[in-house]
């Protein structure tokens, strides 16, 4: 009998909501994200570090490199199986003294998905920790119902919006302290949410969001939805559309290993 080596985190994420794996990427990979994120800042000055978002993913040959990579692949297939799609992908990155908080929420409640059959995976770009703003989650509140979040105008934040107060018990949360390459895993319901960053260190995580290929991605008209891209396994047909993969011009994007294969 084959066991599961990744058993324990599995359990760990029925029982919680979350779980952790450690030591997922190499430095190497790791060092090309981190450079990644410097050079969208400089391409995108406009848009707040917090904020590197699913609308720059779908032509940018790195950022498809990066989310498809097997190892991390591998790790989405134990939660969804081995028919895997990229929903939506984000940078988090809080830069040194103002990084924003992300006020508790629940993802799956933004979601334009039916069913809501989706897993993130969090990559961690720098190490984080509770004195950078590391995400925190309330364990156990996987089994809780989508909310519809609020508006909260009185604390800038990243989403600028949250959950009731009043349902999230934060003497429960537990921080999720990460080194650079280790990846966490959450449930769609669970709160979770994280600290501003006043630390003279920087905070980027990348979030990750995969779906199965029998969950539909909702959209009005008949643009497809901008980070859809079919990663494993096989498409189902009349369920999404999924973009090509770009490919890799010299001086239009960002340099890595492997880049001339794309």
């Amino acid at each position: 009998m084959t066991t599961n080596p990744f058993a324990s985190e599995l359990k760990q994420y029925e029982e919680y909501g979350y779980t952790i794996f450690r030591n997922v990427l190499d430095a190497q990979l790791i060092g090309e994200a981190s450079h990644h994120v410097d050079w969208l800042i400089q391409k995108h000055p406009e848009v707040r570090p917090e904020s590197l978002d699913v609308q720059l993913v779908t032509n940018d040959p790195f950022w498809v490199r990066l989310v498809s990579d097997e190892r991390l692949l591998n790790i989405a297939e134990q939660f969804i199986g081995p028919n895997i799609a990229l929903f939506a992908s984000h940078y988090i990155s809080k830069p040194p003294f103002d990084g924003r908080p992300v006020l508790w929420h629940q993802d799956g409640s933004y979601w334009p998905l039916d069913p809501m059959n989706v897993v993130t995976l969090w990559l961690a770009v720098d190490d984080a920790d509770q004195q950078n703003g590391c995400m925190r989650v309330i364990p156990g509140t996987q089994h809780e119902i989508l909310q519809e979040m609020k508006p909260n105008t009185e604390v800038v934040s990243v989403l600028g919006s949250q959950i009731d107060p009043a349902l999230v018990n934060e003497a429960a949360a537990v921080d999720i302290e990460l080194k650079a390459g280790d990846v966490s895993v959450h449930h769609p319901n669970v709160i979770h949410g994280s600290n501003a960053n006043t630390s003279a260190r920087r905070r980027c995580g990348l979030t990750i969001r995969y779906i199965p290929t029998t969950t539909r991605i909702l959209h009005k008209g008949s643009t497809p939805w901008c980070g859809a891209f079919l990663l494993r396994g096989e498409a189902v047909p009349g369920i999404n559309d999924y973009n090509e993969r770009p490919r890799f011009v010299p001086g239009e994007h960002m340099k890595f290993a492997g880049c001339e294969h794309w």
